[in-house]
């Protein structure tokens, strides 16, 4: 795999709210996605994309465009109505994994891929130690070794700037930002080639902020990790993302090299989007 290869790719991939009708199916530039005959909401629409190795692709958009939603359906925690994502790495990158059975799903979300949520209660458990939470991970991916779950755990920890002295405390116990940084730890836990980042900086504090993404961008650095960083703030994609896609109403409206889409965008809603930055 060269590094114009895509590690994953997403080919007309719609999540779509209700049963549609011919009037939704017709019209693609629904206001927030919904259509106002039969009340269908159009999470994501006929949606494409390339993710490449070592890169981060930034998404960005308001509330409601699409752009968590399209992670939650590569991750499976949302079923798409139709479209197909491959991975290069799996199965020679020919399989459509939005079919896939529960056992090959398994697979992918603990050996291919890792979540961070915006809500850390939906990527960690609260009542056992961040310890364990890795260890979850590691479980998921086939290791038994007690003592070398314990070490990772630890390195882990150590990586994202939390004393080992406190893997045997609850996430509840850690504040916002070190409960993100917990849940990055157990996300790369088994060395996923691709990671997936849904608003992880979404009610912290601007320090803590740029604290994470610093991390996020050293260890995309150190590990190579593929990334796709979800956020309704331009400001954040600029700093993170290679490349950008701009969703409005489950819709792609604009895509290119983010200093592009900076310098001279296209799109009326983009336009808005950097004239909100100056």
């Amino acid at each position: 795999m060269n590094e114009r290869t895509p590690v994953m790719e997403g080919r007309h991939i719609t999540v779509r709210f209700g049963p549609g009708c011919p009037y939704c199916q017709e019209h693609t530039d629904l206001e927030k996605g919904r259509c106002p005959v039969c009340h269908t909401i159009w999470g994501v629409r006929d949606v494409s994309f390339q993710l490449y190795p070592g890169e981060i692709l930034g998404i960005v958009g308001e509330s409601g465009s699409g752009k968590s939603t399209l992670l939650k359906t590569l991750y499976f925690d949302q079923p798409a109505t139709s479209g197909e994502a491959t991975l290069t790495m799996y199965q020679n990158g020919k399989a459509n994994i939005l079919e896939a059975s529960s056992q090959q799903r398994r697979y992918l979300r603990n050996h291919l891929m890792g979540m961070v949520y915006q809500n850390p209660m939906l990527g960690l458990r609260m009542n056992i130690s961040s310890g364990a939470n890795i260890a979850e991970k590691l479980i998921a991916a086939g290791s038994r070794n007690a003592g070398r779950m314990i070490d990772r755990s630890s390195r882990l920890l150590e990586h994202v700037e939390i004393p080992v002295e406190r893997l045997r405390d609850q996430p509840r116990v850690f504040s916002g930002g070190m409960q993100q940084r917990v849940q990055i730890s157990k996300a790369i836990a088994n060395n996923p080639p691709i990671l997936l980042l849904d608003e992880v900086t979404t009610g912290l504090d601007l320090s803590v902020q740029a604290k994470v993404l610093d991390l996020i961008r050293t260890i995309q650095q150190e590990l190579g990790i593929a990334m796709m960083i979800v956020s309704h703030d331009l400001s954040v994609i600029r700093m993170m993302s290679d490349r950008t896609m701009v969703m409005l109403g489950g819709r792609v409206v604009e895509e290119g090299l983010t200093d592009q889409i900076l310098e001279d965008p296209l799109h009326a809603y983009t336009q808005t989007l950097v004239s909100s930055l100056l």
